[in-house]
């Protein structure tokens, strides 16, 4: 299938937007625009700063849990719409957390009974997800408030950079560990993440974004099981009733967890037969990318809605991509433009290590040593398929 940079101009429109951004270079500058977005119930100030590069791509970024409050890009006629669910209101952010779009610390995803022991001492974390602990605790990073550090554009890229210091003891995790996260928009289509971390005492460390797509768009009354996904993974890790891995890396071949081709995801979650999917009321699942961990990104995942043509490649430096169906959104809450959020409206590929990796030795190790620093790029990389 052939991609296409987002259209919906003639070729005459097009060469003459190319003529006049040879004459402007400006015209094709990415661009950032920094904005109050509401108070929190303590009186406290939220800032956004939105995205936004020539081809209609816009990133609005709060600091209310470094969250992607909302991405949108063209369909393949040029049509915008917003591709992630969240809320249109600070409020809604506080009052009804679902970790939508928000930056996951300390550790993303769960860890077993939410102890673990590092250097012969056992640390127990909060249970708020069952008998374990989830995306950092009762109160993670997602719902702390970050500090904006720096607003750039330049060079074709559009930025901002948010940071938060969690003290020692903060959820249950040891050392005071100084996290920075950059949100950078080219005019290339692409939306990197970019996390940086340093502790003073010896932790656990695993970072990612929980945004929830959709790219159907907002608007289509349509949601995310109807998208084809493709994962560049050859095994995954089976879970427990409780949804923590039960240890062994298992080969997807012959299994509903084989997306190494295009599957419709929708295919792939309502039969409960097998009880990986009755596990997670769908898929909720990490799988193991290869190559594991890389210092340079590659691809972890195509996700693209045939519909509208909107399409996505996930690359990461990470191990594992969490694929998330939208299994537990009910219908109760409303997302962008009043729309309700159900179950399958959204779909999460969280780029990470493997869920509780503190507990099981086999896996990709998450500690962090003072003097050491960690580091994980996602790309985003947005195009959009003729039919």
């Amino acid at each position: 299938m052939a991609c296409v940079r987002f259209r919906g101009r003639t070729r005459l429109a097009m060469l003459a937007t190319l003529v006049l951004a040879a004459a402007s270079p400006a015209l094709l500058a990415a661009a950032a625009t920094r904005a109050p977005f509401g108070t929190l119930t303590d009186g406290t100030a939220v800032e956004a700063v939105e995205l936004t590069n020539h081809a209609g791509v816009k990133a609005r970024v709060i600091t209310y849990g470094a969250t992607l409050q909302s991405l949108e890009t063209p369909d393949r006629h040029g049509k915008g719409d917003v591709i992630t669910l969240g809320y249109d209101a600070i409020g809604d952010y506080e009052r009804h957390p679902q970790y939508l779009g928000a930056t996951i610390g300390r550790y993303a995803n769960r860890i077993a009974g939410g102890r673990f022991v590092l250097d012969d001492h056992a640390y127990q974390l909060a249970l708020n997800n069952g008998p374990n602990s989830l995306h950092g605790g009762s109160v993670g990073f997602g719902q702390r408030l970050w500090t904006i550090d720096a607003v750039r554009a330049e060079g074709g890229v559009a930025s901002v950079t948010l940071s938060r210091v969690s003290p020692d003891g903060e959820e249950g995790y040891p050392g005071n560990l100084t996290v920075r996260v950059t949100y950078s928009l080219a005019e290339n289509n692409e939306l990197t993440m970019s996390y940086l971390a340093t502790t003073d005492r010896p932790t656990v460390i695993n970072l990612t974004n929980h945004a929830l797509f959709n790219l159907a768009g907002a608007s289509s009354g349509r949601g995310a099981l109807e998208s084809t996904l493709q994962i560049e993974a050859d095994a995954y890790t089976p879970i427990d009733a409780t949804l923590i891995p039960t240890g062994p890396l298992t080969p997807v071949a012959g299994s509903d967890f084989d997306f190494r081709s295009p599957v419709i995801l929708g295919s792939r979650v309502r039969d409960a037969r097998d009880a990986q999917v009755s596990f997670g009321r769908g898929i909720d699942h990490n799988f193991a990318i290869r190559g594991g961990t890389q210092a340079t990104p590659r691809l972890a995942a195509t996700l693209i809605d045939q519909v509208s043509g909107r399409g996505m490649k996930l690359l990461t430096t990470e191990p594992g991509l969490q694929v998330y169906s939208g299994n537990f959104l009910d219908g109760t809450l409303q997302g962008h433009g009043g729309q309700l959020m159900r179950q399958g409206d959204g779909l999460a590929l969280e780029a990470q290590h493997f869920p509780d990796s503190p507990n099981q030795p086999r896996y990709p190790s998450v500690r962090l040593d003072p003097g050491q620093t960690y580091h994980q790029v996602t790309v985003l990389r947005l195009f959009a398929v003729a039919r």
